[in-house]
Parts: C-alpha cells; sequence; structure tokens
C-alpha cells in the first residue's frame, strides 16, 4: 500500500524530501505545508494550507486525509514541540522531540551541552547585559 507523506517546511530542504519521497513506489502521495513554489510542480507533490502552529488541527488534518507520517525539516516547528504533539495523537512523525531540537535551536543550550560532556567548542559565555558582551570580546 502507497503511503501519504506530509513535509511541513518550505524551503530547499523540504522540497529535496518531497522530490525524493515523490520518486518511491512506496509513497502515493506528498502534501507540504506551507510548501513553495517548486513544491507544487510535482505530479505526485503539492502544498497544502494547514497551519503548522496548531498541533491540535495538524493532527486531525492528518487523520482526515490518512497521512501515514509526517517529516519536519525546519527548527522553529520543532522548538515548539510539533514532534512530541504528533506522537501524542498518534501521528507518526519523523523529527527530534523539543528537548533534543534544543540543540539546534537553543545555542546556549547547545554551548552548556558541549561544556558538559567534553565536546570541543570555541569560548563563549552568556549575557544578559551588552556591555559585558563588549567587556568579554574586547
Amino acid at each position: 500500500m502507497a503511503a501519504r507523506v506530509l513535509i511541513i517546511g518550505s524551503g530547499g530542504r523540504e522540497h529535496t524530501l518531497a522530490w525524493k519521497l515523490a520518486q518511491s513506489h512506496h509513497v502515493k502521495q506528498v502534501l507540504v505545508a506551507p510548501g513553495n513554489a517548486g513544491t507544487a510542480c510535482s505530479e505526485k507533490i503539492s502544498n497544502t494550507a494547514i497551519s503548522i502552529s496548531d498541533h491540535t488541527a495538524l493532527a486531525q488534518f492528518c487523520k482526515e486525509k490518512k497521512i501515514e507520517f509526517v517529516v519536519v525539516g525546519p527548527e522553529a516547528p520543532l522548538a515548539a514541540g510539533i514532534v512530541g504533539n504528533l506522537r501524542s495523537a498518534g501521528v507518526q512523525c519523523f523529527g527530534p522531540t523539543a528537548e533534543a531540537a534544543q540543540l539546534e535551536s537553543s545555542k546556549r543550550f547547545a554551548k552548556e551541552f558541549m561544556d558538559r560532556h567534553g565536546i570541543p567548542t570555541a569560548q563563549w559565555k552568556a549575557f544578559t547585559k551588552p556591555e559585558e558582551a563588549c567587556s568579554f570580546i574586547l
């Protein structure tokens, strides 16, 4: 049985994912939310206007459209917890949880993680006042 897939995003990465998934005989249809002009140029790929910020409505959309799984590209929806929320609603989703996405979405979290685990990284410090930041770099 061929699957319907939803890709979240509108950039080149999502365009490439949609293009490659559409080549599979295991995939019947690829929907991209919100997509872009390029993702609307294929027989098996179409853009959809569903809001990606309303996770409850998105989960319902996936169930109504019989989406087999969702692939999330951009960092913002990952950081907003879309993967965990969709999984909790019974929708299969490929992407890191909000907690794991912090490595990409929060530079401070990533630097603290690297320090904690002995991963080499450039010297850094977090600041709340611009004057302190200037003193640090000058």
